[in-house]
Formats: structure tokens, C-alpha cells, sequence
């Protein structure tokens, strides 16, 4: 029999969120059982020994993945054969599934149980990868209904669990307290940036997002600006966006803060947010938002000229809600005045704000689903029935 370890490959840090709730649910139903992997420092705490950051996996578009790919490829045969050296009950992959689809391929050619935490994107674009995925995985766990609904009948088990933020974050969000933590004076109208987590992301939404606070305060002059950021390479980067975007004329005050994402989105009037795991944060919170995506030229193109993106809406909240209840810009329209603009046009209609507000607190029903838990409970079941422990 297999010894009683899982490996964990997480990408980045909502990847390393995750991972570090499922391990916990996994612990509190099977003490005996240990974790290793690609972590970040949220899996470390959980109780996971470390193989490599999952810092090294956070990568996005089909061109910076090119770039990236001999040092990925690399990575990906080390652990491939470090985990066949002692195979473990079961592989499972979070989110990052450029790389993990590959890994779970080679590791479940070989036996071993894999698991997809987090569903790709594939409802969105290169569905074709359905099939592939059927053959290779054991598992998908989704964090989204609509996903489950997708992969039934396509071959492949598939289980809603719900999303973890939501379990997390209050349903009534305590807007008096974040401000109290945060400082700011209860009357006082404050906008959210998060341009992401990710070193692309950031670099390419920084300097747009930044020039959007500045055209708002000259619109709405005393507005405050608070910006999150989710990690040190972050903040490096959106700091150097300041510097640059200071010397092309006068900026407002904007506070960086270190982590507290919830509590500035709780506090906020509105928010700027970077497509991705943010935007889905800020729903929860119950906060409106703009949303602002941007990849490299070349993707762009690529994707253009495959026609491969089939979903309609590219934000959580748009996705979720099946209609457009949120603005979100893609590419050429991220501009400073059209950011701003939107942002002050939220500002602007507090009826359009209470209309949002209910629908994200309906959507945060759909997904408070008790999320590791219930992919503990589901990764369990297919250990045992595979006879592991």
C-alpha cells in the first residue's frame, strides 16, 4: 500500500489559499496523512513541506508561458520523478493548469489517483482540452456551479465544493470596522485598486490603474485611494508605476497596504480590480467594482485569430451572475479616462449600487458551500475507492 502522503502542486497565491484550507479538512478527517509539494507560505503553515514556491508557477498568457517554459519543463520533470520515487495516494493539482494538467498526465499514466482543484477555464476557451482532461484526471473539484454543469456528460467526474472566500468572508460585511482598522473617516469616499498578484499583471495594469486615480480625484476631488498588495514582488512593481507615473504629473495619495485586501474592499465605495481571484473577493465583499484585463500582445493575437474565447464575460461576477453586472475592460479599452469614468459613474448611482449589491449577496449564498470541506470529503472518497487507506 501506498504510504499515506498526498502531494499538493499549488500555483500562486490564491492557489496556496486553497490548498492550505483543503489540507486543514484533510487533516481534521485523516491525522495520519502528510503533504508535500509546491507550496506557498499559507500551505507551509497548514503543515505542507515545500518542494518549490509556488511563486514559480505564476504565470499568465500563451506567450509568457513560452518564455518561462524550458526553467517550467524542467521543474515539472524534477517533481514528476520525485513523486514517482515513492508514489502517493493521491496528486493533487491547484489551479496553475498549464502546468499541473501535464503533471496529472504523466503521474496518472502511472497510476496514481490525480486530482484538478480548480477547474480550467476550458467553458471559456480551448474546450477541445475536455477530452485530454477526461483521460487524465480522477477529479475535478469546481469551485463554480456552472462548471459542474459543463463537464456533465463529457466523461468526466466533476464535483461543485463551493469557494472557500466564501465560507470566509461575512455575509453582511462590516463596512464600520474595516474603515475604523484602516483609518479612514466614515465619511470620507474611498476607491480600492488591486492590480493583482501576478508580475505580468501588475506590470501591465499599474501604471493604467494609477493614472485612473488621478483622472477620478481631479473629477471627484478629496476622493481616497487605498491599494492592497498581495505580495512583495507587487508592490516593487506598482511602487516603480508611482515613480514613473509621478513624474508625468501630480498624483493623489495612495496607501499601500500590505495584505489586507478584505478590509480594503470592505471599506471602499467602489474598487479597480484586476481579473481574477480579486474580483470574486470583492463580489463577496459586496463592493462594485470595474474590472481591467490585459495580456501581452501576442496572446492577444493568437487568441484572435484561433477564435477560441467562447464565454461571453470574462469577470467572476459577470460569469456568475450570466449577465453584465459589473464593467469589465479588456485590452485597448483599459485606459485611465474609461477606468475612471466607470468608477465615477458607480460612484455617481447609488440605486445601480443597491441593485449589485443584492445580486452579489445572492451569489455568495450560491457559493458558501463549506468549499474544503466538501473537497476533502471528495478527495477521501476517491482515495478509498482507489483502496488507499
Amino acid at each position: 500500500m501506498s504510504v499515506q502522503r498526498i502531494v499538493i502542486v499549488a500555483g500562486e497565491t490564491s492557489g496556496d489559499n486553497l490548498a492550505a484550507g483543503l489540507i486543514r479538512a484533510l487533516r481534521e478527517r485523516r491525522p495520519a496523512l502528510e503533504f508535500e509539494g509546491v507550496s506557498g507560505p499559507a500551505m507551509t503553515e497548514a503543515g505542507c513541506r515545500s518542494w518549490a514556491s509556488s511563486e514559480e508557477l505564476a504565470v499568465m498568457g500563451l506567450f509568457e508561458v513560452v518564455r518561462h517554459l524550458p526553467r517550467l519543463v524542467a521543474l515539472r520533470r524534477r517533481l514528476r520523478d520525485r513523486i514517482l520515487a515513492q508514489p502517493p495516494l493521491a496528486f493533487i493539482g491547484v489551479d496553475a493548469p498549464e502546468f499541473n494538467l501535464g503533471l496529472a498526465a504523466q503521474l496518472h499514466a502511472r497510476g496514481v489517483p490525480t486530482v484538478q482543484y480548480v477547474s480550467p477555464q476550458v467553458w471559456a476557451w480551448r474546450q477541445g482540452r475536455v477530452r485530454r482532461m477526461a483521460q487524465t484526471l480522477d477529479l475535478v473539484l469546481c469551485l463554480l456551479p456552472f462548471e459542474k454543469h459543463f463537464y456533465d456528460g463529457r466523461g468526466l467526474v466533476a464535483e461543485f465544493v463551493g469557494h472557500p472566500l466564501a465560507d470566509r468572508i461575512p455575509l453582511v460585511p462590516d463596512r464600520a470596522a474595516a474603515r475604523l482598522r484602516l483609518g479612514v473617516d466614515p465619511a470620507a469616499t474611498l476607491v480600492a485598486l488591486l492590480p493583482g498578484s501576478r508580475r505580468g499583471e501588475v506590470g501591465r495594469l499599474a501604471d493604467d490603474f494609477i493614472a485612473a486615480a488621478a483622472w477620478l480625484e481631479r473629477a471627484r476631488p478629496g476622493v481616497r485611494f487605498v491599494a492592497p498588495m498581495a505580495n512583495a514582488a507587487a508592490r516593487a512593481l506598482f511602487v516603480a508605476a508611482l515613480e514613473r507615473q509621478r513624474r508625468l504629473g501630480p498624483l493623489p495619495r495612495i496607501e499601500l497596504l500590505e495584505g489586507e485586501s478584505q478590509a480594503a474592499l470592505t471599506a471602499a465605495d467602489c474598487a479597480l480590480v484586476a481579473s481574477g481571484t480579486a474580483t470574486l473577493e470583492t463580489l463577496l465583499c459586496k463592493r462594485p467594482m470595474v474590472v481591467a484585463y490585459r495580456v501581452g500582445q501576442a496572446t492577444e493575437s493568437l487568441v484572435r485569430w484561433l477564435g477560441i474565447m467562447k464565454a461571453p464575460y470574462f469577470s467572476h461576477p459577470n460569469l456568475l451572475a450570466g449577465h453584465r453586472l459589473v464593467p469589465e475592460l479588456l485590452q485597448r479599452a483599459v485606459t485611465p479616462e474609461r477606468l475612471g469614468q466607470e468608477l465615477l459613474a458607480w460612484l455617481d448611482d447609488p440605486v445601480r449600487v443597491a441593485a449589485a449589491t443584492a445580486e452579489f449577496a445572492r451569489i455568495h449564498l450560491q457559493l458558501r458551500q463549506g468549499a474544503s470541506e466538501r473537497a476533502a470529503d471528495a478527495v477521501l472518497a476517491l482515495i478509498d475507492r482507489r483502496g488507499g487507506v
